[in-house]
């Protein structure tokens, strides 16, 4: 029988610094974890978003920045091809780079099952050769066909990722559903599933949405977590991409209405206020404006032409 490898602790090399993270704040170097939210809550905008930054060497969601760029490995399983360009193109042109300059790598393959043998050598094997710093896994319910209530189940699917990860040093992005109706726990509990999925994560980045507000939380295993930031799927020219907001302004400033922000934009604006920067100025969402715009057209309040949207004539 033979002994296992030991070392004194004192001994055991240490990391500096600047090496503990890939995303400063958001992911650690070689990092395992989820990217978690109810649906409808951006979690593919941000680890597509992610994938950008890593590849570029450009800030995630233009906040924090990438210590080590890197080739990015990318499996979107729910999503057609031209949807992921799509938005990865968005994305880049709000990050001022060019997605042809990007080493971001698709698996293109139809299905992916991490509860397979077969599939399971097939992405290790791609890992292996292509090397990449970063492998996103979007979303884990379209990777298997197991009970993910079970923890028998799930472990040994989540040990694969970890033992992928040590093999070859290669951070895992894992985007993962949450409970609905979970808003009431702690982000991590509310995850879809076994607890398994919480407890695996190195760092865990969950997106939540209250009423028209989204808010990413940030927990780490190893390090301080950032405080909460308040985020919003923005429309610029051509660029869709999750932006940081910031909230400092005094309460007594803002608006308390959604009417009130619409209109409040439309007169700061002093003519036409096409939808995309109408929908950025106000931070609501697309279904939310557009219902009270075609109410406030109804009222002879707002006045719609060509080019956009504007107060009507008083």
């Amino acid at each position: 029988m033979s002994l296992l490898p030991v070392e004194p602790a004192h001994r055991l090399a240490a990391r500096a610094e600047e090496r503990r993270w890939l995303i400063t704040g958001l992911w650690s170097e070689e990092a395992v974890g989820i990217v978690g939210g109810e649906p409808k809550c951006c979690k593919s905008f941000l680890a597509l978003d992610m994938a950008v930054s890593v590849a570029s060497g450009t800030p995630c969601l233009r906040r924090f920045p990438v210590t080590h760029a890197g080739r990015v490995l990318l499996y979107a399983a729910e999503d057609a091809l031209h949807v992921v360009r799509r938005r990865l193109e968005g994305i880049c042109a709000a990050a001022a780079v060019a997605l042809s300059d990007l080493d971001v790598q698709v698996i293109t393959a139809p299905t992916v099952r991490l509860d397979l043998e077969a599939d399971r050598a097939s992405l290790d094997e791609t890992v292996a050769k292509l090397r990449p710093r970063l492998l996103v896994l979007d979303p884990f319910v379209r990777l298997h066909r197991v009970d993910e209530n079970a923890s028998g189940e799930v472990a040994p699917l989540l040990a694969y990722l970890r033992e992928m990860q040590r093999r070859h040093g290669v951070a895992v992005a894992v985007v993962h559903h949450a409970k609905k109706g979970g808003g009431n726990v702690r982000a991590g509990q509310a995850l879809r599933g076994s607890s398994e999925f919480h407890a695996w994560g190195d760092s865990n980045l969950y997106l939540r949405r209250h009423g028209d507000d989204l808010t990413l939380t940030v927990e780490h295993r190893a390090a301080a977590s950032v405080p909460a930031v308040a985020l919003d799927l923005a429309q610029r020219g051509d660029a869709l991409a999750l932006e940081v907001i910031e909230r400092g302004a005094p309460a007594e400033s803002a608006p308390i209405s959604v009417d009130e922000r619409i209109t409040t934009a439309l007169s700061r604006a002093g003519g036409p206020m096409p939808l995309p920067d109408l929908r950025a100025a106000c931070r609501l969402r697309n279904a939310t404006l557009c219902a009270r715009l075609a109410a406030l057209t109804a009222d002879g309040r707002v006045t719609r032409s060509g080019d956009g949207y504007c107060l009507a004539a008083t």
